[in-house]
């Protein structure tokens, strides 16, 4: 029987599991918290399928060209056709498994507008969608838990990867509550483990979402791409822990924004773009309202207090629980927050990154989005390259790399001698950084990053803070063995450092070597679009070395 490593238990790779099982390949999932936990319980808006139940005339070459036209066509046309035209599909599947969409008054899945779509295709449960799948997929996952097809390792955490020569045979795992390192084999190993949220401090995501896991793969090898472009969601509140998303569905259900002149409002979305200007994709919105340099407010009150907890019941108790604000009486003050990573783990259309038998599925892996992605089709894409990942894997005749599969094997038996070696240099490693001395500790730079982050590569970047960020981070991973490990924190915060600060400097780089403005990423010194960068960038790692690429062939979506 064939094993799986799933590193993650959102929604991404709870569908891995859970297709895995369900053609017989034992799983184990590697999380530091339950399914409950995951970001993906977050994601309020809806999930997109062209279903034809609102908007007369919708298609999936609908849902095709608006994806497209939203990533600024630099994201495989053969990547994104696979994504939209198993969408019905998917929701069909998702409703089988027990998700509760929202329906219209005939009993068919109702769905809304949301942002560079050009029908109304985003089917909801209510504004905690996410929430809803979590909680179906997890049940479903219990089922094969009990079957003895899944397993879960929770309080555990990534260390590395087991490669060696361009294989994956497992990963190194921190266990949290013995303190300990162990490492796991498998025949695949899938990466699961969302955005990079961490890098910038407060964003809508979940600080569980650090990029770690991204930053260590691609200096054990894995290729990266498309870091540069990053999705400032425009409507957000900023609260005392983090910066709280306002979902698109607000301005579905047709929220006007607006900024306040002489004491008269002014919907510059509408003035500027015309009637569907509240529904422009995100990096529009988010780029408009920075360019104001004015406070802007979210006005849904018009809507009633009855159709406000109707429609989006979460939205309201939100702003009333951080903010005290009723929104059937007041408006909103919203800003654009850090919200989606377009760039992450470089990956085929069949999930596989450069490294054989390593995977990466869900917003860790850049494939679908382009430029820009369009709100409805994150929680799509998690669900799809969960179950692309899981087919590519039963489906492949040539998984026979594990290094327990054949004792008698001298090169086998040379490899674990290799992990065997590496596994007792780690672990005394992590127990020598506790006894670093420094000014700086291990939480500290962090902070020092996500400020950093915030002020060099924010909406708006330029050459000058590009590389300003750069020297920066570079600094810090110069003296990242110097670093004072607090012994009263998680370990794993103090090995996490070094990959976290080198996601960030290929992040920066990305960003540098970009020189137009396209989608989510806008120079200020390169301001127009530039045919010569219609391509996406991948990023290598070296002996400390960074480079780029642009793929101009898309070798990556074919």
């Amino acid at each position: 029987m064939k094993k799986v490593l799933v590193i993650g238990s959102g929604i991404s790779g709870l569908t891995t599991a859970i297709e895995c099982a369900s053609r017989n390949i034992h799983v184990t999932m590697v999380s530091p918290f339950p399914s409950e936990r995951a970001q993906s319980v977050l994601a309020a808006g809806g999930i997109n399928a062209a279903l034809d139940h609102k908007d007369e005339g919708d298609s999936i070459e609908s849902h095709i060209e608006d994806t497209l036209k939203g990533g600024c066509f630099i994201a495989g046309r053969e990547a994104v056709t696979g994504l939209c035209k198993t969408a019905p599909e998917i929701l069909a599947w998702l409703e089988h498994l027990g998700t509760v969409f929202s329906r219209t008054a005939e009993g068919k899945i109702d769905q809304r507008a949301f942002g560079g779509q050009s029908h109304r295709r985003t089917c909801y449960c209510g504004a905690s969608t996410g929430k809803q799948i979590v909680t179906a997929l997890v049940m479903e996952a219990r089922r094969y838990e009990g079957l003895g097809l899944i397993k879960r390792l929770l309080w555990t955490d990534f260390h590395s990867g087991l490669i060696r020569d361009g294989v994956c045979y497992g990963a190194r795992l921190f266990n949290e509550g013995t303190r300990r390192l162990e490492d796991v084999t498998a025949d695949a190993v899938v990466i699961a483990t969302g955005g990079q949220n961490a890098l910038f401090g407060k964003t809508t995501g979940s600080t569980q979402c650090d990029g770690y896991t991204a930053g260590k793969l691609f200096m054990q090898g894995a290729e990266l791409k498309n870091l540069e472009f990053i999705q400032y969601h425009p409507t957000t509140i900023l609260t005392g822990q983090k910066k709280m998303l306002i979902s698109e569905a607000a301005r579905g259900e047709d929220g006007r924004l607006y900024y306040e002149e002489g004491g008269k409002r002014v919907y510059f979305m509408e003035e500027k773009y015309g009637e569907k200007g509240n529904l422009m994709p995100r990096d529009v919105v988010s780029r408009t309202m920075y360019e104001l340099h004015k406070p802007v407010f979210l006005d849904v009150s018009f809507l009633g207090k009855k159709k406000i907890l109707e429609r989006i019941p979460e939205i309201y108790d939100i702003c009333m629980k951080y903010r005290g604000i009723d929104i059937s009486k007041e408006s909103i003050p919203v800003e654009p927050s850090v919200h989606f990573f377009m760039g992450g783990l470089a990956v085929n259309l069949n999930h596989e990154t450069n490294i054989k038998n390593l995977y990466a599925v869900g917003e860790c892996a850049s494939i679908y989005h382009g430029a820009n992605r369009l709100g409805g089709n994150s929680l799509l894409a998690a669900v799809y390259s969960g179950r692309t990942a899981a087919k590519a894997i039963a489906d492949s005749s040539n998984m026979n790399y594990t290094p327990t599969d054949n004792m008698s094997s001298e090169n086998n038996a040379s490899i674990i001698r290799c992990f065997a070696e590496s596994l007792a240099k780690d672990q005394k490693k992590l127990e020598d950084g506790y006894k670093t001395s420094s000014s700086f500790s291990v939480m500290h730079v962090r902070k020092l990053l996500a400020d950093l982050m915030q002020e060099r590569l924010g909406i708006a970047r330029s050459e000058t803070e590009l590389r300003k960020g750069i020297d920066e981070v570079t600094f810090l991973l110069e003296n990242v063995d110097k670093i004072h490990f607090n012994a009263s924190e998680m370990p794993y915060f103090n090995y996490s450092v070094g990959g976290i600060l080198a996601l960030a400097k290929a992040t920066l780089i990305a960003a540098e070597s970009r020189k137009e403005s396209r989608g989510a990423h806008v120079r200020t010194d390169y301001p127009e679009t530039n045919d010569e960068f219609r391509a996406s960038t991948i990023l290598t790692y070296n002996n400390g070395s960074i480079t780029t690429r642009l793929d101009i062939e898309g070798n990556y979506e074919r």
